[in-house]
């Protein structure tokens, strides 16, 4: 089975992409939704007790606990030593789940892929980009979001010319949702012809 790692920083267009290759018929493995069912789930107690008051209702407070962490670099750390490994437990179900199933090719969507080390899980790595004029207009269209948050979070992630350093394939959003949907199906053609050893 190959395995894809699919990233790209904030207002990229990795969640348009993702979909295109589900539409392609690949399973994809969503770390932000996977976040989310947590926040609901089994992360709550755990976020309570290291970040007391982030919670209400058995789930957590995502802008509240957004506006501690991103303020603290120690926070953010704290906060992803305990997400991560219960993440690192749904991303193996979910591949191990796949594997059972005989399925040729998947795709692991995880933002931090770099940051975290995670390149290292995947045979190949795809980088989802577009100019930054294009990121910026996108992201700051977004509810809640302003140029501080903006720039809070890009600083938190690795600079996306970094990230297309170390792609195996890159897929461009900024030309339209045909042009992208394009390249993926290029890609999809591309990698069926490999095997998963690389």
């Amino acid at each position: 089975m190959i395995v894809l790692g699919l990233t790209g920083s904030i207002g990229m267009g990795k969640s348009t992409t993702a979909e295109m290759f589900r539409k392609s018929g690949v399973p994809v493995f969503d770390a932000d939704a996977t976040v989310h069912a947590l926040y609901k789930g089994a992360a709550v107690p755990l976020i309570e007790a290291a970040f007391p008051g982030t919670t209400s209702h058995g789930t957590v407070d995502r802008q509240l606990l957004s506006r501690i962490v991103l303020a603290s670099p120690a926070q953010m750390q704290r906060l992803e030593a305990l997400i991560h490994p219960l993440i690192a437990v749904e991303r193996q179900r979910f591949l191990d789940h796949c594997r059972a199933l005989n399925v040729p090719l998947v795709v692991l969507d995880i933002p931090l892929l770099f940051e975290t080390g995670a390149q290292g899980q995947v045979d190949y790595v795809v980088v989802v980009s577009a100019p930054h004029e294009i990121q910026r207009q996108r992201v700051l269209s977004r509810p809640n979001m302003d140029e501080a948050r903006f720039l809070s979070i890009m600083s938190k992630q690795m600079p996306d010319v970094q990230k297309r350093q170390r792609a195996d394939f890159i897929i461009e959003t900024g030309k339209g949702l045909d042009e992208a949907e394009r390249q993926v199906h290029h890609l999809l053609n591309h990698v069926s012809g490999l095997n998963g050893d690389a």
